[in-house]
C-alpha cells in the first residue's frame, strides 16, 4: 500500500490502486471545464416589483338615476305596478233658481308598468383564493364588486330602454313622449354659432310651455341632458364673449345639465329637456324592487357560490308632457 492509500484508508476513505484524488490535467489547464450552463444574471422575477395599487379598468358611468331619480316600488314579489291617474271633469251651466244644470266628477285611469327581475352569480375556489393572495389580490372581495356592476349597469340600461317584450319602457322610449323636433342646424359644426345653439334650447323651452299649458315659466327647475360630445357645443360664445352656457343660466336660474353616454344615439345626437316636478309631482322615477338581494352563500367541498338578484320597473313616466326632445344637434 502506497502512502496516499494508507493515509486515505486511515481517514474512513478507500481508494482503490491507482486512483488519483485530482485529475493532473486540471493543473495545466489556462480554465477548467464547467459542469454548470453559462449563465450571468439572477432570475428575472427577483428584479420585478409588484405594485400593490390595483389598477380598475373604467366603464361608461350610470346616470339615470342622477338625471331623475330613483324610487323602490314594492318587492321581489312584485310582478305589476298601478298608478292611478285622476283628472278633474266638469261643465258649467247658467244659473236659475230652478235649474239643475252643469256637473263636476273626476275620471280615473289605471296605468300599469311589469317588473323584471335578473340575477348573476359569483364563484370563487380555496385555491384560487390563494394564488390570488399570491399577487394581493383579494379576489372574493373583487368578484363581489363585479357582481354589483354588472347588476347595476343593467339596471342603468333598462332605466334608459326599458325591457323588451314587458310594459317595461325607458326614459329615452317610453310610447308616451312627444316625437323630438328637429335643430336648425347640427351643434358640433364649426359653422354653428353660439346663437343658434341658444335659439334651439329656447325653442325646447317653447314647446315646453305650450306642453305644459302655462303650469310652468323660466324659473321652473329643469333639466337639460345631453350627451358629452353634444354638451361641447354649450363652450361657444358669441360676439360678446359669452358662451351658451352662461346664457342658458342667466335666462333659465334654475336649469341643471346633466350628461349620459346613452344620448348619443344611433340616429343621432338627442337632447331631453326635462321638467323635474309641478306642483309637488315629479314627472318621472327610475323605479325598482329589489336594490341588490343578497342570496346565501352555498358552501361546496372546496368553493363558494353567491347569487344576487335585482329587479326593474324600467322608467315610470307620470307627465310625459312634462319632456321635450331634440334630436340630430
Amino acid at each position: 500500500m502506497s502512502e496516499l492509500e494508507f493515509l486515505a484508508s486511515t481517514a474512513g476513505v478507500y481508494l482503490p490502486q491507482g486512483t488519483q484524488i485530482v485529475d493532473p490535467k486540471l493543473a495545466m489547464d489556462a480554465q477548467s471545464v464547467m459542469a454548470t450552463g453559462a449563465n450571468a444574471g439572477i432570475p428575472a422575477f427577483l428584479a420585478n416589483y409588484m405594485d400593490p395599487k390595483v389598477i380598475e379598468i373604467l366603464v361608461a358611468p350610470m346616470k339615470a338615476a342622477e338625471i331623475i331619480g330613483e324610487s323602490k316600488k314594492g318587492d321581489w314579489t312584485t310582478e305589476t305596478a298601478t298608478f292611478p291617474v285622476v283628472e278633474a271633469t266638469g261643465e258649467t251651466s247658467s244659473y236659475g233658481d230652478f235649474n239643475d244644470n252643469g256637473s263636476s266628477g273626476v275620471n280615473v285611469n289605471f296605468p300599469m308598468r311589469q317588473s323584471y327581475h335578473y340575477q348573476t352569480t359569483t364563484a370563487w375556489g380555496e385555491r384560487q383564493l390563494a394564488m390570488a393572495g399570491l399577487a394581493g389580490i383579494d379576489w372574493a372581495t373583487r368578484t363581489n364588486i363585479a357582481s354589483i356592476l354588472t347588476l347595476n349597469k343593467y339596471q342603468n340600461k333598462t332605466y334608459f330602454y326599458g325591457v323588451d317584450g314587458l310594459q317595461c319602457y325607458g326614459l329615452l322610449n317610453d310610447p308616451a313622449l312627444t316625437a323630438p323636433i328637429t335643430p336648425t342646424a347640427q351643434w358640433s359644426s364649426d359653422t354653428t354659432d353660439a346663437l343658434t345653439v341658444y335659439n334651439d334650447v329656447s325653442r325646447l323651452f317653447r314647446r315646453l310651455i305650450a306642453q305644459c299649458n302655462g303650469t310652468i315659466d323660466q324659473n321652473t327647475p329643469m333639466t337639460l341632458v345631453l350627451s358629452p360630445a353634444a354638451s361641447v357645443a354649450f363652450n361657444k360664445t358669441n360676439q360678446y364673449n359669452v358662451n351658451v352656457t352662461d346664457q342658458l343660466k342667466k335666462n333659465y336660474p334654475n336649469l341643471e345639465f346633466q350628461t349620459a353616454p346613452e344620448y348619443a344615439t344611433a340616429t343621432g345626437e338627442l337632447v331631453q329637456l326635462i321638467v323635474k316636478e309641478i306642483e309637488g309631482q315629479e314627472t318621472a322615477t327610475c323605479a325598482f324592487t329589489e336594490k341588490l338581494r343578497a342570496h346565501n352563500i352555498v358552501v361546496k367541498a372546496s368553493s363558494y357560490e353567491q347569487k344576487k338578484s335585482q329587479g326593474t320597473f324600467g322608467t315610470v313616466i307620470f307627465r310625459p308632457f312634462a319632456i321635450v326632445q331634440m334630436l340630430g344637434v
